[in-house]
């Protein structure tokens, strides 16, 4: 089970810069975490969900403090690896190839993994109700009441917000455009938030930082390859499939009398 009561406390830190590293954009901690796995894969990966950045969690390791062996640690990790929780591979960081093992709490599906191995995280689908984009708008009104806003105006309105935020805008940048040389009489709050959310939009942000190099590796075999052809985490050979061979381009019936028919003339010209 995944409160399993392991002791943490003495386990032991990978070499600088090896070791567990949590991927992004994870849910809090909550008590149906690994409730979708068998009991000790759930309880293995709640030991390694608490283990600090950077913490040693190979199989050897790991057997010295659970009460599970080197065999049942590696298919517990192989399982979990498949549920969507966990990765490896290998990162480019100052001109050396690191070995990574990414851990996610919150299991991720292939395209997940995918992107977060271009360094392009996607998106996570954010709550209907109560956002920081929402909570923005209601309170509009209290800033200035000319420009207050009905539920479902908000509700319409948080996507063009969360645009602002997703360019790298704070609270305050769309506050500052929203109540901004307001006139004095407002007959349609909601229609002016929105052409001021459209008008005054920011520019795309610049990308500050070079897009990691990142492979990640089949969790069977070792072998590296992109993130979308290792479904759950391993490469096509070691799901069992084969290598789809491509067979010699075959000609027409009509195209091969009409070449050999040249050839042929070519011959005869020859002798002649």
């Amino acid at each position: 089970m995944a409160d399993a009561d392991f002791n943490d406390a003495l386990h032991p830190m990978a070499s600088p810069g090896y070791g567990k590293r949590s991927a992004p954009q994870q849910e809090a901690r909550g008590r149906q975490d690994f409730a979708h796995l068998p009991a000790r894969e759930a309880a293995v990966a709640a030991y390694i969900d608490r283990l600090p950045e950077g913490s040693d969690i190979s199989v050897k390791t790991l057997a010295k403090h659970l009460p599970y062996g080197q065999c049942a640690l590696r298919t517990s990790l192989n399982r979990i690896q498949r549920a969507g929780h966990l990765r490896r591979g290998r990162e480019c960081l100052g001109g050396r190839w690191i070995t990574r093992t990414w851990f996610t709490r919150t299991p991720r599906d292939s395209v997940w993994w995918a992107a977060f191995q271009q360094g392009d995280v996607p998106r996570e689908a954010r709550a209907p109700k109560r956002s920081r984009a929402y909570v923005l708008l209601a309170a509009l009104g209290r800033t200035n009441s000319v420009l207050s806003l009905s539920h479902a105006e908000c509700r319409a309105l948080v996507p063009l917000v969360e645009e602002w935020f997703d360019r790298d805008a704070g609270e305050e940048d769309v506050l500052r455009a929203l109540t901004t040389g307001l006139p004095r009489s407002v007959h349609h709050p909601a229609g002016l938030v929105r052409r001021r959310l459209g008008d005054k939009l920011p520019p795309l942000p610049v990308r500050r930082d070079p897009a990691p190099l990142r492979i990640l590796e089949c969790g069977t075999c070792g072998a590296p390859g992109y993130a979308d052809a290792l479904v759950d985490g391993d490469c096509g050979a070691c799901r069992g499939e084969r290598p789809v061979v491509p067979g010699p381009r075959g000609l027409p019936a009509a195209e091969v009398r009409s070449r050999a028919a040249a050839v042929r003339g070519r011959l005869e010209a020859s002798r002649g």
